[in-house]
């Protein structure tokens, strides 16, 4: 497979690379045949223990000797804008490529599954799993995502021009990039984002989950009048919803994009209609098909005239009488075109993305001291609301029966927290109940938080008992997760919320977040600590007679390292929920992983199969109290290493001064701010993904990796390395949690910063940070029994490191302008805001070519 994507990628991408040479623009050739020497450069200056700004200067002496400050700025410039369309044409290149690289009838595809399942007799216990099993991908607006929607659409042709191998457009296509901005001028709206993410609706997952949904049906002979789990893949959407720390998301914003999302999907309604109009053209199925084009033209355009429809069950009862005059006047002709179509009204109805709201807990207390305030005159209890327990606090709470609109609150933050409730109710009414059904706690830490949400939601939008409303608490840090169990148990005790989740299905979702658990604990104590939260809320939902659905924050990949999906869900085993898997995916893993058809299919059913895999085939065996020993004391010894480096003094002025996390905000890439709140930077209030991205752009990786290769050494001292070598052979847990972190040290280059070594200020601290690198590289290889990282992937292994190559100038270059920023000289001084500049524009092409946040 290695030689395969030597042959399909790395040798098309060298071939088309040569076109940019000839490309119509100024200066484009020079550009082009100096980058080359640039990369060489690179090579060899690091290779020889230079820093970056020796490099480039000797760069400029040895091929631009003669050129001025600002010429030399300039080449940096356009170097990099030349770099950055390599890395768009490397994706188009190995999008083109995706099926011959990968396995599209393989391990984890639909097409194995339905195989397997035959050949092992299990094919009705597959049929049972999948009546009520879904998916669900939530698209985040997290800012990883740096190309423009005009970039994406010319990235979705290139690759269909490169799979036809169509030389003269794609010729035409890189000079139309060649032309075309990058990156975006001005920092986008959370409307902005939503608009952005509504591209892969409409041209990728409206047509791609129909499809999946339809191999399923035939493959287990199900007729669609039989089908009823039209939720076995669902999209979810927080541009627009999320508020947690986004001051620029407000109420109506929250209504625009529901409107937004909902007129995109009916105008794709109306594309369709028009195309069945062209085949019905048949007695008694015409006119039905012209009828319902006409009222779904009017939602679809938002022009307000003529007869429309108000709930899809309306255009579905239209459809379903054009299929029964189709099948008893017409011998079914073009049957098949109709029930593509009823199954994606099926599906989407008139929602197309079930926008989440997300909040944080401190906001809800917040709002309700407003309250509280407020009420105390008719309330005397109230006075002595912050001395009650926690229990007496949500009883109390639950007791109270009055409208929140109606108060006038001086905070008028509170006043839009209030009209936050108030706009789920409105999107119900106008997309359906599916199309605002949740509510997110982020910072979640207590059974009085939910409660909260709770009664806020129930006395703004509750019809008597009923709330349409799924409260979902957020558990992030390392101490949140190691108290949920204690927070649920509270919850399922209090009558009222569990006679609202007997009347929502017994389904309880609690979201884990990730990121912000790497952040807090480390690589292995987060992993490890979600496992066991996990297992934990199984047990005690399994016990109160509920369900526990998870939905993992963990912003693409399941983990920091980028690695295998499939593998991690599969990995989980019998002792965790497998109802549901939910997954949020952010910025340039939605265009990787989604962003054409291809690769959406594969994905997709990639998480369909790892979710059901271990219920229908039950293969997994589960970890033995043994091994979770062993596994307690590895993510034990790598927080202590993790603790250790968070702890220290440096560790906050390092992401500060020397890592490009302050020049996050400057990006125009996303619409939130780098940090939960103004003033001076504090960890806690730093957000997990530009704290992430800042050590990718620093090709560090810290939260990928740091404290493996401590943990492994302790426990090889204690004399347990022969038991973990043998967890790595037998556990997939295990062996998926040193697989990702694999790739997250494959994607690190310490020796672009080893310059910091000799820095008087943070020297020491770097040396810790490599010393850690290589040390968890040395452990990880000695474990797995590998001779050298991803050797047991080689088609991602070569495609990280040709991606690492082709924006090695542009670490050095983002370096070569740190470390002059850093240490300005008098020459310099006046070239301040282009040496700020370079940082930025280096920072699009290293994340892009990423293609996942580690």
């Amino acid at each position: 497979m290695a030689s395969e994507f030597n042959k399909t990628v790395s040798t098309r991408y060298h071939m088309y690379n040569s076109l940019f040479l000839n490309l119509p623009y100024t200066g484009i050739y020079r550009t082009g045949t100096l980058l080359p020497l640039l990369q060489q450069a690179c090579e060899t200056g690091f290779e020889k223990g230079k820093d970056p700004l020796t490099i480039i200067k000797k760069f400029f002496a040895d091929f631009t000797p003669q050129a001025s400050r600002e010429e030399q700025f300039n080449l940096l410039f356009n170097l990099i804008q030349y770099v950055e369309r390599q890395v768009v044409l490397f994706d188009s290149i190995e999008d083109a490529a995706f099926d011959e690289i990968n396995d599209l009838h393989g391990k984890g595809t639909l097409s194995a599954l339905m195989l397997r399942a035959q050949s092992e007799g299990v094919e009705e216990a597959l049929r049972q799993k999948l009546e009520d099993f879904s998916v669900r991908v939530v698209l985040t607006a997290h800012p990883t995502q740096f190309y423009p929607g005009s970039v994406l659409a010319i990235i979705n042709d290139l690759e269909l021009a490169i799979r036809e191998n169509r030389l003269e457009d794609i010729n035409l296509l890189l000079r139309q990039l060649g032309k075309t901005a990058i990156i975006n001028k001005e920092k986008p709206t959370p409307f902005d984002e939503a608009a952005s993410l509504s591209w892969f609706l409409e041209n990728v997952f409206y047509t791609v989950i129909p499809g999946i949904v339809h191999k399923v049906m035939t493959g287990l002979n199900v007729k669609l009048e039989e089908w009823n789990n039209f939720d076995l893949i669902k999209i979810g959407f927080w541009p627009g919803g999320d508020r947690d720390g986004n001051p620029f998301v407000t109420h109506e914003t929250t209504i625009q994009v529901a409107q937004h999302l909902q007129e995109t999907l009916l105008k794709c309604y109306h594309r369709d209609l028009r195309w069945l109009k062209r085949r019905l053209t048949f007695k008694g199925v015409d006119h039905i098909i012209a009828r319902a084009e006409s009222k779904v033209y009017p939602i679809a355009y938002g022009n307000g005239y003529g007869e429309i429809y108000h709930h899809p069950d309306e255009l579905l009862n239209d459809l379903f009488e054009a299929r029964e005059v189709l099948i008893n006047d017409h011998r079914g002709l073009f049957l098949e075109l109709l029930d593509s179509f009823i199954l994606k009204v099926k599906i989407f109805g008139f929602y197309f993305a079930s926008m989440d709201i997300r909040q944080d807990s401190r906001k809800h207390a917040q709002a309700w001291e407003a309250c509280l305030a407020k009420l105390q005159s008719k309330h005397k209890k109230l006075k002595n609301f912050d001395k009650l327990s926690e229990r007496e606090k949500i009883d109390t709470i639950l007791s109270l029966n009055f409208k929140p609109a109606s108060l006038k609150f001086d905070d008028d933050f509170v006043t839009e927290l209030i009209e936050s409730f108030s706009v789920i109710g409105q999107i119900q009414e106008q997309n359906g109940v599916e199309g605002c059904h949740r509510y997110v706690i982020s910072n979640c830490q207590s059974a009085l938080d939910i409660i909260r949400v709770y009664q806020l939601a129930k006395l703004i939008l509750g019809k008597g008992d009923e709330l349409t409303l799924d409260i979902v608490p957020l558990f992030e840090t390392i101490e949140d997760l190691a108290n949920c169990e204690s927070v649920m148990k509270t919850l399922y005790s209090i009558p009222e919320y569990r006679e609202h989740l007997e009347r929502r299905g017994k389904k309880q979702t609690i979201m884990l977040g990730f990121s912000d658990g790497t952040k807090d604990g480390g690589y292995l104590r987060a992993n490890w600590s979600i496992f066991k939260a996990k297992e934990n809320l199984t047990r005690i939902a399994r016990g109160e007679g509920f369900i526990a659905v998870f939905f993992d924050g963990r912003g693409g990949p399941p983990a920091r390292g980028g690695g295998n999906t499939h593998d991690f869900y599969a990995s989980l085993g019998d002792t965790i929920e497998d109802k549901e898997v939910q997954i949020t995916i952010q910025g340039q893993t939605i265009s990787s992983n989604f962003g054409k058809a291809v690769s959406c299919r594969y994905n997709l059913e990639q998480l369909l199969s790892a979710g059901i895999e271990n219920s229908v085939f039950q293969t997994l065996d589960p970890l033995q109290e043994k091994e979770k020993a062993l596994l307690d004391s590895l993510a034990d010894e790598g927080h202590q290493a993790y603790r250790e480096l968070k702890q220290h003094p440096k560790f906050v002025p390092y992401l500060e001064k020397i890592t490009p996390l302050v020049y996050f905000g400057e990006t125009n890439i996303g619409s939130r701010p780098v940090k939960r709140n103004s003033g001076s930077l504090k960890f806690e209030d730093l957000r997990a993904i530009p704290f992430v991205s800042s050590w990718a752009q620093m090709k560090q990786n810290i939260p990928g990796f740091y404290g493996v290769g401590a943990a492994i050494r302790e426990l090889k001292s204690q004399g347990k390395l022969r038991e973990l070598k043998i967890l790595f052979k037998e556990s997939l847990f295990f062996r998926t949690l040193l697989s990702n972190s694999m790739m997250s040290l494959t994607k690190c280059y310490y020796p672009a910063t080893a310059y910091l070594a000799k820095d008087k200020d943070f020297g020491e601290f770097w040396k810790k940070m490599h010393n850690e690198y290589k040390l968890s590289r040395e452990m990880i290889l000695e474990v797995s029994g590998l001779t050298e990282l991803m050797e047991n992937t080689p088609v991602n292994r070569d495609s990280v490191k040709l991606r690492e190559r082709i924006v090695l100038p542009l670490i050095t270059i983002q370096q070569y302008a740190l470390q002059n920023l850093r240490d300005l000289e008098d020459r310099d001084k006046p070239f301040e805001k282009h040496l700020r500049k370079l940082v930025l524009r280096c920072m699009f092409g290293i994340i892009n070519a990423a293609r996942n946040s580690a």
